[in-house]
């Protein structure tokens, strides 16, 4: 069959996908092959780049301070995931249940999602001031007698991490409430029939309906946890000293304010081959390409 005859049939061709890969060459690869280009240069944003080869990629091995970023954004990730997943999967579930109590619940529940990450750091940044916040109050609470928890190198890591869950998490709750009410009633009649208690039936039936949704929310959760940056910027500037310097705020400190713009493009080729690396792996450990329908043979 001829192209022609392929279009008036209606089967998509090649000229269907030129918008969508126009765009993606134009944001995604151009830019990508950009900053692997200034990798390779000194510039300071103003005078143009001048090529020093690998001397960007030396001092990578040498900077301590990119070193511990590095640690800060594993750990950062790691605690995101298992943060919101083990509060956001039984909210979830929870929420996809009937009453109106419930559904009130999930309209306020969503509020931080709609708000912006400045907002949102601005927003905490008063709650957290040591003089009139609600930490002047908590502080003293969890051992900080000055009540400065985002001054405090051993709490502010922790501040950090609970301020992006706040505003995270009803994203993924939204996820798991959706799934849990796409599970089909008769799982749990059948299930009812064979005695199975609540928990039985969470533990038998929705968890294993939910599996896909899981891997889809870690994915999501562990690439966003390499792109947060407003937060920590409003929330810490990185500090105490660097307990909260992330990568990409150090990719930001280096480029705009120290105005070594090769050097901060090295540290977003770090950023970008760690964020495809994870997503790989993900992809591979938990099957996440060889997803199926859970209702295949349901009617």
């Amino acid at each position: 069959m001829s192209r022609a005859s392929a279009v008036e049939a209606g089967r998509p061709g090649f000229a269907w996908a030129v918008p969508a890969l126009a765009f993606f060459g134009l944001f995604a690869l151009l830019p990508m092959v950009a900053v692997g280009y200034l990798s390779f240069t000194s510039y300071d944003g103003l005078n143009p780049p001048q090529w020093i080869g690998l001397d960007n990629w030396r001092r990578l091995a040498g900077d301590a301070v990119f070193l511990d970023s590095l640690r800060l954004s594993a750990a950062l990730t790691a605690a995101s995931w298992a943060v919101q997943t083990a509060i956001a999967l039984p909210l979830g579930v929870y929420l996809a249940g009937p009453g109106r109590g419930r559904a009130l619940l999930a309209a306020v529940f969503v509020v931080p999602l709609l708000m912006s990450s400045a907002a949102i750091a601005v927003l905490w940044v008063t709650l957290f001031d040591p003089n009139f916040g609600l930490a002047s109050v908590l502080g003293p609470l969890v051992g900080i007698a000055d009540g400065n928890i985002t001054g405090d190198s051993s709490f502010a890591f922790g501040a950090v991490l609970l301020v992006i869950s706040w505003q995270f998490m009803p994203f993924h709750t939204l996820l798991y409430q959706a799934a849990t009410r796409a599970i089909p009633a008769m799982l749990y009649e059948a299930a009812v029939l064979d005695g199975a208690n609540r928990w039985q039936q969470f533990r038998s039936v929705t968890l294993p309906q939910l599996r896909d949704t899981v891997i889809t929310s870690g994915v999501l959760i562990v690439v966003g946890s390499l792109t947060y940056f407003e937060i920590v910027l409003i929330l810490t500037g990185g500090g105490p000293g660097t307990a909260t310097r992330i990568l990409p705020l150090h990719m930001y400190l280096e480029g705009f304010r120290s105005f070594q713009m090769g050097y901060a493009a090295a540290l977003a080729v770090v950023l970008l081959v760690a964020g495809a690396t994870l997503s790989l792996v993900i992809t591979r450990v938990t099957g996440y390409r060889r997803m199926t329908s859970q209702r295949e043979g349901l009617a």
